[in-house]
């Protein structure tokens, strides 16, 4: 007698074409792929357009880029409506993934590498993945703060010094920045909240513009923002971890409907963004593959005791406690003012937004 669990196990087998076999077949499809994809300006995905395009010429890879949560509902949508438009959704809202799972709209697949993603990254069937790790921890600028001021642990920040300097993403507005104030608000208390609130930080919509403001010297440090491991070329912002206090880390996750348009363009884009060479050289953190190392200095991203990439996507799973945690630390830090950094693409956005 067969288990009950092997019985109704899916049998989907990982890719074995190449990128070259899935380039070729992406072309004579169309040669386009449409991406929502996370983030925080129309431009944030420029990078991975370009080198993808490069990679496989003929192909035009449009990405639209919108907060997460904001892509969650434009996709619900579409498919109520029987309107989506993309091939593939790559977010941050990590409990749409088993959801949509459910729903049976997305596809079982499993680019080539599989067995090289890190477990806990990947859905047991196929249906979604992580593609790159994600941080949110400390941005300090260098220039205006030399090694040995920067602050790093969460107390850090209540320091007399940065009244008035710091600048954060309104954790309202950003689950991954209203996590963060969780994971402290269990370690010391909701008075951190109320102290850190007389330190009269700079509140910014998305969580690009705090990087910028770093960069810019227009705040001296925030914590909700990610950053090379490596600092890019001729900056002055240094990504740091805490050694004690909990940051935040999760996989981005990413999946291909099964209505989707253009599918084998879909699967050529994950098996290149999961490619170890990819991996390794174009994203700027951790990878999600165990056969890729982080660079010196740094431990694989599940090493980390107070950075664990799993307790993310518990808390976005539980989305009753997340709405009571961000309606209570609205009433200390305010809710979101301003416009959306990504700008309105609207209902059915094709391709990015000009900028």
């Amino acid at each position: 007698m067969v288990p009950v669990h092997q019985a109704y196990a899916k049998d989907v087998k990982v890719e074995t074409r190449t990128l070259d076999e899935l380039h070729k077949v992406a072309l004579k499809e169309g040669g386009r792929l449409i991406v929502y994809a996370g983030g925080d300006t129309p431009g944030q995905q420029d990078g991975m357009k370009k080198a993808f395009e490069e990679r496989f010429p003929g192909m035009t890879l449009d990405i639209v880029v919108d907060y997460s949560k904001f892509h969650g509902a434009r996709i619900d949508n579409q498919l109520a409506t029987g309107t989506l438009v993309p091939d593939v959704a790559q977010l941050q809202t990590l409990q749409d993934f088993p959801r949509w799972k459910k729903d049976g709209v997305l596809m079982d697949y499993k680019p080539a590498g599989w067995d090289a993603i890190y477990k806990d990254f990947r859905d047991k069937d196929g249906a979604y993945t992580g593609i790159f790790v994600d941080a949110f921890s400390n941005l300090v600028n260098s220039k205006l703060l030399p090694n040995g001021q920067w602050p790093t642990e969460a107390k850090d920040y209540l320091r007399p010094e940065f009244k008035g300097k710091l600048v954060v993403t309104y954790p309202t507005d950003d689950d991954a920045v209203l996590f963060w104030f969780k994971q402290v608000v269990d370690k010391y208390g909701w008075g951190f909240v109320a102290d850190f609130a007389k330190q009269e930080p700079m509140y910014v919509r998305g969580t690009q513009a705090p990087t910028d403001d770093v960069e810019a010297g227009k705040a001296v440090a925030t914590f909700s923002t990610d950053g090379g491991l490596i600092p890019f070329d001729g900056t002055v912002a240094r990504f740091v971890l805490p050694k004690e206090d909990p940051f935040v880390a999760w996989a981005q996750q990413a999946a291909i409907f099964k209505d989707a348009k253009r599918p084998e363009a879909a699967k050529l884009y994950l098996n290149w963004l999961l490619d170890k060479n990819t991996q390794a050289n174009i994203w700027y953190m951790w990878s999600v593959r165990t056969d890729v190392p982080p660079p010196k200095g740094y431990k694989p991203i599940w090493e980390y005791k107070n950075g664990n990439p799993t307790a993310f996507g518990k808390f976005m799973a539980d989305r009753a406690g997340v709405e009571r945690f961000r309606t209570q630390i609205g009433l200390y830090l305010g809710e979101a003012k301003g416009e959306p950094s990504p700008g309105y693409p609207g209902l059915h956005p094709e391709k990015a937004l000009p900028h």
